[in-house]
């Protein structure tokens, strides 16, 4: 019997945000775009993630390892590396991988990407 599995999602690049939709004042979005908004959006509503963001981007260089994240967070480390596996596939991170470590940085505009979708000016 096959298996079922679940469709795959599909992000927005938050860099491509911008491009596709008028801030949520100004313009209907259609069902595709908030429903692809929403879940970038979730991504940032988790309050770890949140303080993962800021820790992120506080960082020497604006870069962090997962091995920086865990103590401060007080979370295991395979807890820490869903939470950014997450921001990566919602497009606020970036991951390099320098020998066994990953590092991440945030991608430049992309809450700012955001936070203009949400303007009511």
């Amino acid at each position: 019997m096959p298996v079922a599995t679940a469709p795959a999602i599909e992000l927005i690049p938050l860099r491509d945000l911008a491009a596709c939709c008028a801030p949520l004042t100004r313009a209907a979005i259609s069902t595709p775009n908030a429903e692809s908004l929403s879940r970038s959006l979730k991504a940032l509503a988790d309050p770890t993630r949140l303080r993962i963001l800021s820790m992120v981007a506080a960082h020497d260089d604006a870069e962090a390892c997962v091995c920086d994240l865990t103590d401060p967070l007080d979370i295991a480390q395979p807890t820490v590396s869903h939470h950014l596996k997450v921001l990566v596939d919602a497009g606020f991170l970036t991951r390099s991988k320098r020998g066994t470590w990953a590092y991440y940085r945030l991608i430049p505009g992309s809450l700012d990407t955001v936070s203009g979708l949400l303007a009511s000016v």
